[in-house]
């Protein structure tokens, strides 16, 4: 066989093998012709009622009358009249003009122009474009079909279900379902308003894209937002960068902000700071939440809470804050705080630690529990449960409950003026105690002054039932108690073991020192714990029914005697 008869069959052979099988001469053609085919990019008159030319009024146009109709690349064009300039691929359309591109976009207008070689159509007047559920009305727009988008720039409403949109500029894509505004925007959707200079709104997912400076309001609540997005069909948003969102003077702000609209919860994360500037009172942490609907608020990791009512600011943290409104629509509203876990709190004349704490509004109770200690200045008190009463943000009175213990330290020379009961109260005039209590059980190691030099006289050891005593500012007015026992010791001739009362301990070490040191933990060493002391209960007499045991001891008594 010859060389290049048998080159031509292995050729033949590979493309079989590489391709399946070979075209045939016809098919080749055919794909050669379909590849060289150029696109068909001309505007086709479809109908006219009258034709007739005007070249030398009306530049080489053809001029139509009554129901025109245009086809190009898919899209239908009608109008009443028009001048159709065929060398340039283009023309002019005068009333009721309508442009239809499937079943899914039209466009209406008075006006327009369409230019066939760049798919370009300008509406004017009365223009209404409809794609699905989204119609934009505007009075000049210019729609690019190449890159399915819409645009305006004298102004344009666009309406998708409820949420309304306006804005001086504006372009929406078919494609992307896309909208993008430009200056003096606003977003309406129910009570929901966002005002902004830009814009971006899904209109295929319903979510509004913040991004620039913007004010929402909705209800009583303010919103101010650089960066975020809010979903107009579930009514819920998502705000960065610092968000502010304001609610009758109780500001919330946060890294970012999550909202939802219809079940009224309100989260917060990161550098978390809630502000009610009404009652004088801000609330931080890294993570907030909150519950519209029922009032429940809650703050988390790294929690703080400042009062700053009066001139010196409280601080106080804890490993969770809770809040808890009770009859929220009515006028007894009022509400319950939690405050738990490593309770520490710092102001310059008075610092507390406790293991948790709860603040009823309604009687302005302020309760601590489990190990609380209070520190006034020089004098520290502890009890298995104190109760602290409020008026107007100054304390009122103070209840010890159980195991009180009051102790004032002499300026640092070993030397302790301490009192212990069962219970004491405290009662505050102009935020100073007025007047002390010990109530049952009273016992007293208490240093005399001698007014003349100021030296102490010696010490007093006291048992009694109930002592009160009275103050003018920081200076003892005086005591009094029923029938009581005591010694008085001279200074040189004090016991050792009576200068301290039964279950003494001055926790300096746990006392906060600073609205920074109340994030720092310290317990109370070993061995220095108040041990809950278990109340005396009355002894109940039970009436004693036959059982089987019983039966069988009678039984075997009855053996025994026989």
């Amino acid at each position: 066989m010859h060389r290049s008869t048998v080159m031509v069959l292995l050729c033949v052979l590979f493309a079989t093998v590489l391709y399946g099988e070979t075209l045939s001469q016809p098919a080749r053609k055919k794909m050669r012709s379909e590849q060289q085919k150029p696109k068909d990019d001309r505007v086709y008159l479809i109908h006219s009622d009258q034709l007739f030319f005007e070249r030398w009024k009306n530049n080489d146009a053809q001029v139509l009358r009554g129901h025109v109709e245009f086809e190009h690349d898919g899209a239908r064009l009608l109008c009443d009249s028009a001048n159709f300039f065929e060398a340039s691929n283009s023309f002019e359309a005068f009333g009721n003009v309508r442009m239809y591109q499937g079943d899914t976009l039209s466009l209406v207008s008075d006006y327009g122009y369409y230019d066939g070689n760049e798919q370009l159509m300008q509406a004017l007047q009365n223009v209404v474009l409809k794609h699905r559920e989204t119609t934009l009305y505007t009075d000049s727009l210019y729609f690019d079909r190449i890159w399915n988008m819409g645009y305006f720039m004298e102004g344009g409403k666009m309406v998708d279900k409820t949420t309304t949109l306006v804005s001086d500029w504006g372009e929406y894509h078919t494609d992307t379902k896309m909208a993008i505004f430009y200056y003096d925007v606003q977003m309406r959707d129910n009570d929901f308003l966002l005002t902004t200079d830009s814009l971006y709104y899904d209109t295929n997912l319903k979510l509004a894209h913040i991004v620039g400076p913007s004010d929402i309001h909705s209800g009583t609540s303010h919103i101010y937002s650089e960066l975020g997005y809010y979903n107009t069909d579930l009514e819920q948003g998502r705000l960065l960068n610092r968000s502010v969102i304001d609610n009758e003077g109780k500001l919330l702000v946060g890294d970012s902000i999550w909202y939802d609209g219809q079940t009224g919860v309100s989260e917060a994360f990161f550098n978390v700071v809630y502000n009610d500037t009404v009652n004088k009172n801000m609330l931080t942490g890294n993570y907030g939440y909150y519950d519209d609907l029922t009032g429940y608020a809650m703050c988390t990791d790294s929690a703080m809470t400042i009062d700053y009512s009066q001139p010196d600011s409280l601080f106080m943290h804890a490993d969770t804050f809770k809040v808890f409104t009770f009859n929220k629509e009515t006028d007894s509203i009022y509400r319950v705080i939690h405050a738990y876990n490593k309770v520490r709190a710092y102001r310059i004349d008075m610092q507390a630690v406790c293991d948790s704490l709860v603040y009823v509004q309604k009687d302005s109770c302020m309760t601590l529990y489990k190990d609380p200690i209070v520190w006034n200045n020089n004098q520290q008190l502890l009890g298995e449960k104190i109760e602290v009463y409020m008026n107007d943000s100054v304390v009122d009175r103070a209840h010890v409950i159980n195991q009180a213990f009051s102790i004032e330290d002499l300026h640092g020379k070993d030397m302790y003026n301490q009192v212990s009961s069962k219970e004491m109260f405290a009662f505050f005039e102009k935020g100073h105690i007025r007047e002390g209590r010990a109530v049952d059980n009273v016992r007293v190691v208490y240093y005399p002054i001698d007014e003349s030099d100021s030296s102490y006289i010696g010490m007093v050891a006291m048992e009694t039932s109930e002592m009160r005593m009275f103050l003018n500012g920081q200076q003892l007015e005086r005591i009094w108690t029923p029938k009581s026992e005591g010694v008085v010791y001279p200074m040189t001739q004090i016991p050792p073991s009576k200068r301290y009362l039964e279950g003494f301990a001055w926790f300096d070490y746990i006392r906060p020192v600073s609205k920074q040191d109340i994030f720092v933990w310290r317990g109370k060493k070993a061995g220095t714990e108040l041990k809950v002391q278990k109340r005396r209960e009355a002894p109940l007499q039970k009436l004693s029914l036959p059982t089987e045991n019983s039966e069988a001891t009678e039984v075997a008594d009855e053996k025994e005697t026989e």
